[in-house]
């Protein structure tokens, strides 16, 4: 059986810390979706505040390494804009308030990976380097004086489907400490890898996703390319494919269908997670960028990062922003670093990050088992 460490053991208490951040609640701390009208954003009625994106005009390299795509770079509008219809839901407009507002970003041309690092790839790293990821290591006494030894287990935070229908302000009760649970153990103990080569890596934390990419002679990337190549060179639209979420009928992303959290019903073809790249890929050739996993971007997260750099920059266009110089979330102290894309744990009844330009977060030593990363490397 998979051994659950009550919120008393040191390290569940840092993915306690960790369920604060999780980008499958509220863009800000203390949201749920029961949150007051007044604290949520009012859906645009009339005009678009995206000016048209405008790529590089130079011709890609021609040097391109395996399994990566060039992404030109370009002016854009970054942000996210709520919507007037098809998903307008309470869980939509509070996804939105730290993705505004919406500003005008410029980003270099880079190459990124086309998939989500897999299973198969971060086994060959660490055969590679011997390398042991966070949720590996056993925290210490030295970390946690006051702990009993036996709470001193490696583990990480796993969802756990309720049994009922429960009230969606309490995260605690669908997210556990497992004992056990690391990238080769994504659910515990009692899970394996087998057959799963081709799925996107998790349990990762962001150290970890740092320590393979410099591995693999690239980067994470930067969260203004990673939103500039997800949305594939259109221009504000809701979905990373464009404003419908099934166009002609059709799933375009693995995302939670059925009663929030109590049973996907998988008629996106997966319940749960899903191999990489089973939907169609973005106009760039990137699959997956939404849903699925979670990815790690580089920035340190702020909520009013966007309303700084637009009120500092003046209304000018920002040049390759990289972040804000240090993580800030109020009633978090944890240090957090920027999620993009969704998960398949992602619905409009509790989160709809799976819209483009929304915002996820999280603390920088703790994975989970529906957050993964990709790379991306210079030319």
């Amino acid at each position: 059986m998979t051994t659950i460490v009550q919120v008393i053991s040191p390290r569940a208490a840092k993915a306690r810390q960790f369920m604060m951040a999780l980008a499958v609640g509220a863009a800000v701390l203390g949201w749920s979706a029961s949150a007051s009208a007044a604290n949520v954003v009012a859906p645009a009625t009339s005009g678009s505040p995206f000016d048209p994106t405008i790529p590089n005009p130079a011709p890609a390299p021609t040097n391109a390494p395996p399994g990566m795509v060039w992404i030109p770079g370009g002016e854009f509008s970054m942000g996210c804009q709520t919507p007037n219809d098809g998903i307008c839901t309470v869980a939509t407009m509070q996804s939105v308030t730290d993705s505004q507002p919406i500003h005008r970003v410029y980003v270099d041309g880079f190459w990124m990976d086309k998939n989500d690092v897999t299973d198969d790839e971060f086994e060959k790293f660490v055969k590679a380097t011997g390398y042991k990821t966070i949720a590996e290591i056993a925290p210490t006494q030295e970390q946690f004086p006051t702990a009993p030894p036996e709470n001193l287990v490696a583990g990480s935070t796993v969802f756990t489907p309720t049994t009922n229908a429960v009230p969606l302000n309490d995260y605690f009760q669908w997210w556990r400490y497992v004992h056990g649970a690391n990238w080769r153990h994504p659910t515990g103990p009692d899970s394996d890898l087998k057959g799963k080569g081709n799925y996107p890596v998790v349990q990762i934390a962001y150290a970890d996703a740092v320590a393979f990419a410099k591995w693999a002679g690239k980067r994470l990337p930067t969260e203004a390319e990673w939103e500039f190549a997800a949305r594939g060179g259109l221009t504000g639209k809701t979905f990373a494919w464009g404003d419908e979420l099934k166009p002609g009928g059709k799933w375009m992303a693995n995302i939670y269908e059925g009663q929030f959290p109590v049973k996907d019903t998988g008629v996106d073809g997966f319940a749960g997670i899903a191999p990489v790249a089973q939907f169609p890929p973005n106009g760039y050739g990137l699959y997956d960028m939404a849903g699925n996993v979670w990815q790690w971007c580089s920035d340190w997260y702020r909520p009013d990062y966007y309303a700084r750099l637009k009120l500092a920059g003046g209304g000018a266009v920002v040049r390759n922003p990289q972040g804000p110089p240090s993580s800030y979330n109020p009633g978090d102290d944890q240090p957090q670093r920027v999620h993009r894309g969704g998960s398949f744990l992602c619905t409009d009844q509790y989160c709809t990050r799976y819209m483009m330009g929304t915002r996820g977060k999280g603390d920088v030593d703790t994975g989970s088992n529906h957050v993964g990363f990709r790379c991306v490397k210079d030319p």
